[in-house]
């Protein structure tokens, strides 16, 4: 399938897997990243167990979604179904990331939420990052794991109970920066733990740090930017 949006989305999913790799979020051929196609009910998704080194744009798989494959000459993600799920049940989605980086994957493996416990994770999130329940791989199960514990939830970030972390955003590179930044906080808050417990933030500084940074910070056309 060639089209220009298609193309495009190829070669930035291709180009941001590099990042999983630049920021230590996966190890072999793990992880995987996908872009919803806009106008069109396709996803462009990593293939299936191919080293990050092979990929190319031309090996990027599209699906449509119900994750059966369109165009390309390779087995799509075997979370396909998941990220699928996820496109299908959430409109405002525009990209998925799933990894396994070891510290946010600790806490999966534990169970436990990450608590909102510093600034830039009010930022970011706006609340703790949820743990979400056990699911094999390979079917939608995931997927609608993922879908119950975000939804109304203002994280983008979910842990999979003894899996990993999976991510959503308005587009894939929102995603990929939910995933780095997830594994961030998750070390952090674990590395203070070490010293003693953590207490969250209150609810109204996470609420006031959230807005500022979800409203005000950055780049924004007619306003001066931010410092930091």
């Amino acid at each position: 399938m060639r089209t220009e949006a298609v193309d495009r989305l190829r070669a930035e999913v291709c180009r941001l897997h590099a990042e999983l790799l630049r920021w230590n979020l996966v190890t072999w051929t793990s992880g995987n990243i996908s872009a919803r196609v806009p106008d069109a009910d396709l996803i462009v998704i990593k293939p299936s167990g191919l080293s990050y080194d092979d990929l190319t744009p031309e090996s990027m798989v599209v699906c449509d979604l119900d994750g059966a494959v369109v165009d390309g000459t390779h087995s799509p993600s075997s979370d396909t179904a998941a990220h699928a799920y996820v496109y299908r049940s959430m409109p405002g989605v525009g990209g998925v990331v799933h990894t396994h980086s070891p510290y946010a994957t600790a806490w999966a493996a534990r169970g436990e939420p990450i608590p909102c416990a510093i600034t830039a994770m009010a930022d970011e999130f706006g609340a703790e990052i949820p743990v979400g329940p056990f699911a094999l791989i390979g079917g939608d199960d995931i997927g609608k794991g993922i879908v119950a514990t975000l939804s109304g939830h203002r994280s983008p970030a979910v842990l999979m109970r003894s899996h990993g972390v999976f991510t959503i955003g308005a587009d894939a590179r929102a995603a990929v920066k939910a995933a780095v930044m997830c594994e961030d906080v998750a070390r952090t808050v674990h590395l203070a733990r070490q010293h003693g417990p953590v207490e969250p933030l209150p609810q109204k500084h996470v609420d006031a740090l959230y807005a500022r940074y979800q409203n005000v910070y950055g780049q924004r056309a007619g306003s001066p930017g931010e410092d930091d």
